[in-house]
């Protein structure tokens, strides 16, 4: 026999050894019949809608140690596997399982068990010979059974992410001796205060995550606790409103994890953790720790994630963190840590990432600060205050594939670095000092990027020939001019808005080249684009936000515009467009904003609005709209801003608008019903923005929005009584009716809007006592009561006494702090008319007339008497004549006196 045929005999004991991990090459081993069965019964217990148990044949002799999600034993033939996870079945957990005497590892996790009776079923903790069970994510609820504690035998459990499981107490997992691996994550833990004990009983225990289990307290007061294998310990999103605690750095000195990020931990990093020099992740991230970021964190060499950010720690970035040779992610974001950059760390030849966005850090970086980092690839300094200072043909050791420098100064030019990055897909460089052209090589480079913004900078040049292919590009706030560029099929958002394009915005809404876009978004306000809106709509369905405002568009809506199904927000404010609002455009079910405000439409308020019933805001401000407010405005339930102010609207205000149900809670809604008109994308945010006129002036909203309530129907041509009604709307905080010509005196439940900021009634023909109830009006900080004809006194209250004088100037008839008038003495009853400020009201009228009448009666009356009276004439011209020598003598005097002065000082 050679030695070739001598190894066979090895190599077929090896394949037979190996064996055991394939079960198809167990010929001679079938699983027995009794367990058979057993799963045959477990299976028709579920519904199994993707076929993943397909193989589950119940024909006479088939072997189940070959069906999908069995393993057995490669020499008895008994079942000790069963892994179905994630196979999406749906159903009840049935006990014949219990016929498995020898199973030890069952994985049910991710399948959906809530056809059953909702718990964790208790007979599980009757199969002794478990040692791994998976049941997380199976949408279990309800109380973890105790019976669980008797798999003694178990060193795997995870129970975690189900819907609503909790437990009453932990006294049977100290009957776990066996346990190396817990999970419990999102388990609610409730009233239960001794976790910690309990858990430190398990002796092998070397991976604990209890995350989102609604934990109060780490017991920081504790000097010890008896984690002898532990190397995870997962703690996040818990509820630990205290320090962190000392007895952490008391730990098996193999921990090499440890995750308490999002807890409200407090005060400064205990000194104690620096002996945890094994450890190679830290995450403490999104907690209110504060202090400096202590030096000694460049003693635990093995780091390779250190998450820091979302805390309040100031002072520099150490420079010991330059120690950390073995660190890959580096995250020090939103804090307020200042200073500069420390050099070192580019010393750090393994990191990968590194975020210290929004703090307040400045200083000069240079190409020192990236020496040793060829692994780089994702960088965030945007929100600080440096400046890059390195030369034109640097060439960076790195290849980023994330750019983040927003408000850094990257400029005055165009740096050309980035053209050595060959793989970017992000780039953020907003706000960033660049006042140059683009070069061209950039937009071919931009072209392979997700995400592009240049907003905020001067950058100048014509992107009339170029073509966007990014998903989102934000080129706002810059000199960018000529027609539009064309667009991809891959532009999802497109934001051009306060740039300096111009052309007719048919060209580009028409553009053959843009026939097969599927934008999103488009924001093109506040540029010099012209002509008509076209009827090209139909290129632009994927159209769910339309911003054209502040251009000099012109003519009238098309009927075309009603075919963007999908619209949300539209946006035509402060153009040239005029007649009706289109009627098509109730076809636009989901418009939940509409904005045409500051144009020349014309005509009634069209009746269609009120079908449109996710509508939030409606602003038709200064325009020509005429008629009745029409009473089917009040079916608009979920209505948070309407503005009708500056039109020609005329009637009485409907009584019905205490049905706009959205201005009349005052709760904060749990969901941002603006949330579906933000836009988001992969940590990139774009929020919805308006102007609105409130307090008396024009104010941007954006990310508050949800908090914005307000009625605007001033400077129309309303009559009739204010209907109390309106003031059953208890969520209004902006609330403006005034240059009309209401009557009648204020409603006695104004007193009931406690949400009211800024309310504004002047200028119409209101009388009577303001009311008392005003007192209650605790959130007030403008108000507006001037010209009309309110009388007695002003009610006593801080708010009201604070607010100035000018909030009540107009009515003759008050008296009170803030006005001079004292109550003491009568107060003068109210005019005919009040005092207003166009010079038609009694009391500036008369004064006029009186200064006009005193000022004619003293000329003429002394002219007259010069004029008739020749001896008072001869003496009035003759004390002129004499007054006109003695000025003259004077004056003389004083020059002669004046030229020897300057006589003798040139002598001298």
């Amino acid at each position: 026999m050679d030695s070739r045929s001598s190894c066979i005999p090895i190599v077929a004991l090896l394949l037979i050894l190996l064996s055991p991990l394939d079960n198809s090459q167990s010929s001679n081993i079938i699983c027995a019949e009794k367990e058979r069965r057993a799963l045959l019964n477990f299976r028709n217990g579920l519904i199994d809608s993707s076929g993943r148990l397909s193989s589950w044949s119940s024909a006479a002799q088939e072997d189940c140690c070959r069906w999908t999600g069995i393993r057995c034993d490669n020499i008895t033939g008994r079942v000790i596997e069963l892994s179905l996870s994630s196979t999406d079945l749906r159903g009840k957990i049935n006990p014949s399982l219990l016929e498995l005497e020898f199973l030890s590892h069952l994985d049910l996790s991710f399948n959906n068990f809530t056809d059953s009776d909702g718990g964790i079923p208790s007979f599980l903790g009757s199969m002794k010979s478990l040692t791994y069970l998976d049941l997380s994510g199976c949408k279990f609820h309800g109380m973890v059974p105790h019976q669980l504690g008797n798999l003694s035998r178990l060193t795997y459990l995870d129970l975690g992410y189900n819907d609503g499981v909790f437990v009453d107490n932990l006294s049977w997992i100290s009957r776990l001796h066996s346990m190396e691996y817990l999970s419990m994550s999102a388990v609610e833990f409730g009233k239960e205060i001794n976790w910690l004990q309990a858990m430190s009983t398990l002796p092998s225990l070397s991976i604990l995550a209890l995350p989102r289990c609604g934990l109060e307290s780490m017991y920081p007061s504790l000097g010890n606790v008896n984690f002898t294998s532990l190397t995870v310990l997962e703690l996040s999103h818990n509820h630990f409103k205290h320090e962190v605690p000392n007895w952490l750095g008391n730990l098996s000195s193999s921990l090499l994890y440890l995750d308490l990020r999002n807890n409200s931990l407090q005060g400064e990093i205990p000194i104690t953790m620096s002996n945890l020099r094994s450890l190679s992740y830290l995450d403490l991230g999104l907690n209110q720790l504060t202090g400096q970021v202590t030096h000694w964190l460049g003693q635990l060499k093995s780091l390779q994630r250190l998450w820091l950010g979302g805390n309040s720690f100031y002072g520099p970035i150490p420079e010991s963190l330059g120690n950390l040779s073995s660190l890959v992610n580096l995250y020090l974001y939103d804090n307020n840590l200042s200073g500069n950059l420390p050099k070192n760390l580019g010393l750090l030849s393994n990191l990968e990432t590194l975020h210290i966005e929004n703090n307040s850090l400045g200083g000069g970086i240079s190409d020192m600060h990236f020496a040793k980092h060829s692994k780089l690839r994702d960088l965030d300094l945007s929100g600080n205050h440096f400046f890059f200072n390195v030369s034109n043909n640097w060439i960076p050791p790195f290849q980023l594939e994330s750019i983040k420098v927003s408000s850094c100064e990257m400029g005055p030019k165009f740096p050309s670095w980035l053209r050595t990055q060959t793989s970017v897909n992000w780039l953020e460089m907003s706000n960033s000092g660049i006042s140059d052209i683009v070069p061209d090589w950039f937009w071919n480079m931009a072209s392979s990027m997700y995400i592009v913004d240049l907003s905020g900078n001067q950058i100048d040049g014509d992107l009339s020939t170029i073509s966007l292919n990014s998903y989102i590009i934000n080129l706002s706030s810059n000199r960018f001019k000529g027609s539009l560029p064309c667009l991809s099929a891959n532009v999802g958002m497109l934001n051009v808005a306060n740039n300096a394009f111009s052309g007719y915005i048919s060209s580009f809404l028409c553009c053959e080249a843009n026939k097969k876009n599927k934008l999103n978004l488009l924001f093109a306000s506040n540029n010099l684009f012209s002509g008509e809106l076209p009827s090209c709509w139909m290129y632009w369905q994927s159209l769910y936000h339309l911003n054209l405002g502040s251009n000099n568009l012109s003519g009238e809506i098309p009927n075309s515009i009603g075919s963007l199904y999908n619209l949300k927000s539209l946006h035509l404010q402060e153009n040239n467009f005029f007649g009706y609002i289109p009627n098509s455009l109730r076809n636009c079910t989901s418009l939940a904003l509409i904005d045409l405000g500051n144009n020349k439409f014309s005509g009634e308020l069209p009746s269609w609005i009120s079908e449109t019933t996710s509508l939030l805001v409606l602003l038709l401000r200064s325009n020509k709209f005429d008629g009745n407010i029409p009473e089917n405005l009040c079916h608009l339930f979920s209505i948070r801003i309407l503005d009708l102010a500056d039109n020609s609207l005329s009637g009485s205000i409907p009584k019905c608008f205490n049905n706009l149900s959205a201005m009349a809670t005052t709760k904060i809604p749990d969901v941002d019903p603006f949330g579906g008109l933000n836009f988001a994308s992969i940590n990139f945010f774009h929020y919805e923005n308006l102007s609105l006129v409130t307090k008396g002036r024009e104010s941007e909203y954006s990310s508050i929005l949800n908090l914005v309530k307000i009625m605007d129907l001033s400077k129309n041509n309303l009559s009739g009584s204010i209907p109390p009604e309106i003031f059953n709307l208890y969520g209004l905080r902006f609330l403006n009716i005034s240059q009309n010509h209401l009557d009648g005196e204020i409603p006695e439940n104004i007193g009931d809007m406690s949400s009211l900021e800024s309310l504004d009634l002047s200028k119409n023909s209101l009388s009577g006592k303001i009311p008392e109830t005003m007192s209650n009006l605790t959130s007030l900080n403008y108000l507006n009561l001037s010209y009309n004809y309110f009388s007695g006194s002003i009610p006593s209250s801080t708010q009201l006494q604070s607010l100035g004088e000018t909030s009540f100037i107009g009515n003759a008839g008050l008296c009170g702090a803030p006005l001079p008038r004292n109550c003491t003495k009568k107060a003068e009853s109210p005019s005919s008319t009040p005092v207003g400020e166009d010079g038609d009201e009694s009391e500036v009228f008369w004064f006029y007339i009186g200064m006009g009448i005193g000022f004619a009666l003293s000329f003429w009356g002394v002219g007259c008497v010069l004029f008739f009276k020749s001896t008072w004439r001869h003496a009035y011209f003759m004390f002129l004549d004499k007054l006109k020598d003695h000025i003259y003598v004077i004056v003389m005097l004083k020059v002669n006196w004046f030229n020897k002065k300057i006589k003798r000082r040139n002598d001298v």
